[in-house]
């Protein structure tokens, strides 16, 4: 499988600064945020399905524009992936007819542009040979860190989450695990923003990382805007020997 970094910021202001968007393969979104806006016409029409960690904006933003765009051109609903809690406020606060139409009811109920698929924390969801599995994490809102399976390496995405023990058990129990995508929102001069938002800073990264068994390549994801440099900063003074790295837009992850 191969994963390009369509968007990973914290925040917007730039053209480097896109909010959270994993393109998988050329058919499977991992979030929806505006780094989907950058993707030519025909690569949106490619998208069959759309996993989706919570009901942010900075991770749903592009996902109305893009049923949208490509739903009368599709012969199949576009599927969209999630826990049963983010889907009801999906439902609630998005495509509710006030905000943006019910794409899940257009043209019909029968023949709809758009679907939802319930996706329980521990359930699978198996796409041919690859597979996508919900993981526990902790944020404001519900959900859910995702593991994707080639079948013959694995990638987990935390998600926005704070230190949250279900989920190291969860990285520590992939077998084949390449790549640990996970974010750090915030410096540790912020920590106490941090834990009130549900959010890593880099000491809480540090923690997490001291507890992971394997040996993955950690790439950190979901730096604010104007405190990037730092948060990296002081990620490297932390000496971790897994060595992490600034995920960056446009880069390639194979697994």
């Amino acid at each position: 499988m191969k994963l390009t970094v369509l968007g990973c910021s914290g925040g917007i202001g730039g053209a480097q600064a896109r909010t959270t968007a994993l393109l998988v393969d050329d058919d499977i979104l991992i979030d929806c945020g505006t780094g989907v806006g950058d993707l030519p016409f025909e690569a949106l029409c490619r998208i069959d399905h759309v996993f989706i960690t919570h009901a942010h904006l900075d991770h749903i933003a592009s996902l109305p524009l893009l049923i949208d765009s490509v739903g009368e051109l599709r012969t199949t609903p576009l599927i969209v992936h999630a826990l049963p809690e983010t889907i009801r406020i999906l439902h609630s606060h998005i495509f509710n007819w006030l905000v943006w139409p019910d794409f899940s009811a257009i043209p019909d109920r029968n023949h709809p542009f758009m679907r939802f698929q319930p996706l329980k924390v521990g359930e699978t969801a198996r796409l041919g040979a690859r597979a996508v599995t919900a993981l526990p994490a902790q944020h404001t809102v519900p959900m859910a860190a995702f593991c994707l399976d080639s079948g013959e390496g694995q990638l987990v995405f935390s998600g926005d989450t704070t230190y949250c023990p279900d989920l190291i058990a969860a990285i520590n129990a992939q077998p084949a695990l390449r790549h640990l995508i996970i974010e750090t929102a915030f410096a540790d001069e912020q920590q106490g923003l941090a834990l009130a938002s549900r959010h890593l800073c880099p000491s809480m990264l540090l923690e997490v990382l001291a507890e992971l068994t394997g040996q993955p390549e950690v790439h950190v994801t979901h730096l604010k805007p104007g405190v990037d440099d730092r948060i990296m900063a002081q990620i490297a003074e932390g000496d971790s020997p897994l060595k992490p790295r600034r995920l960056m837009q446009g880069q390639v992850l194979h697994f």
